[in-house]
């Protein structure tokens, strides 16, 4: 089979041949159909957490149909199409997270980091990671909701937020845009918070109500001429522009954090207090979760917009991914 490796922390990607791979207990072999390019795919490209073992392929947005089951596995059949994304660490409640860090958790390996993952034709995954997709969703489109799109629907549904209240959602890229839809379809009056007056005519397409040119306005100012924020889910990695948006929350308000950064968030302890306002973050969530995010897409009519790319071209579209230039979220096809 073809495979795409990182030979080690920082290396090009290699076009490599493999022998397939056989699932063991617990375990099912899926023929990758396609294999979303999430940012987070930075981590082992470069190396940045401990404990990764090279060469390692990444991929944590794969879709494909099971191929092979391993040893006492049971409730999946041969040739079901199933989707595996981040999965492992992000519950913190068994206490097997080694030293508190969720990325190198014992009790659930993440694809593309702990085990080889979807920038290939096979791959093997552990049954606790397998998500049914909805007939109705393409390989294609179910992708990036495994990442990307959980991460902003979860996050929404857990946010405390009530249909008719004020959402505003910060950014307007492959995460931003799947949070404008789901926060439209969940009901919320949705603002979409961006830069550039040009982005106005897509937000209102997308669902939002109202649009912020965060390049030319006060961004707590005009919040708050709406009525202030119940919620705003961050997706950018600014952390100046998340903490632009603090004084725009309502009473009880919600920062709600799914955009990474090292840089701090600048808030003063009174900005809280004032408006009993919070700052928290959310990961993505479990296999259950996954289904959850991809049936509520299949009902509502939720869909990332994505830019193809062969499997071979894996290179080409991390490049174009991590340049920020892709519009909205790149994808592979194995052309199975």
């Amino acid at each position: 089979m073809r495979a795409v490796q990182i030979p080690k922390a920082g290396a090009a990607f290699e076009l490599v041949e493999r022998m397939v791979p056989t699932p063991k207990a617990g375990e099912v072999r899926v023929r990758v159909q396609a294999c979303g390019i999430c940012h987070s795919d930075v981590f082992p490209k470069e190396g940045l957490f401990p404990g990764l073992v090279y060469p390692l392929v990444p991929g944590h947005e794969v879709v494909g149909l099971i191929d092979a089951l391993g040893p006492g596995v049971t409730h999946w059949n041969i040739g079901q199409r199933v989707g595996i994304g981040w999965h492992g660490g992000h519950c913190g409640t068994c206490g097997q997270c080694r030293g508190g860090d969720f990325i190198l958790c014992d009790a659930g390996a993440i694809p593309g980091l702990t085990y080889d993952g979807g920038y290939a034709d096979y791959m093997v995954a552990p049954v606790e990671a397998l998500a049914a997709v909805p007939e109705s969703l393409s390989s294609v489109e179910a992708a990036p909701l495994l990442c990307a799109g959980i991460t902003t629907f979860n996050s929404l549904a857990h946010s405390g937020a009530k249909p008719g209240e004020r959402v505003a959602v910060l950014g307007l890229g492959g995460l931003g845009h799947l949070g404008v839809q789901y926060a439209a379809k969940m009901g919320y009056e949705v603002i979409a918070i961006a830069r550039g007056s040009d982005k106005a005519p897509f937000t209102r397409q997308l669902g939002a109500k109202y649009y912020i040119d965060a390049s030319h306005e006060n961004v707590a100012e005009a919040l708050n001429r709406l009525g202030g924020a119940k919620v705003v889910l961050s997706t950018v990695t600014d952390s100046d522009a998340m903490s632009a948006t603090i004084d725009g929350l309502s009473k009880n308000g919600t920062l709600l954090v799914v955009g990474a950064s090292g840089e701090p968030i600048k808030v003063s302890p009174f900005q809280l207090i004032m408006g009993r306002k919070t700052i928290k973050g959310w990961p993505s969530g479990t296999a259950a979760d996954s289904e959850a995010t991809m049936n509520f897409s299949a009902l509502t009519g939720v869909r990332p917009l994505i830019e193809r790319y062969p499997l071979e071209r894996a290179a080409e579209a991390y490049d174009r991914m991590i340049s920020g230039k892709a519009r909205f979220r790149v994808v592979l096809e194995t052309g199975a």
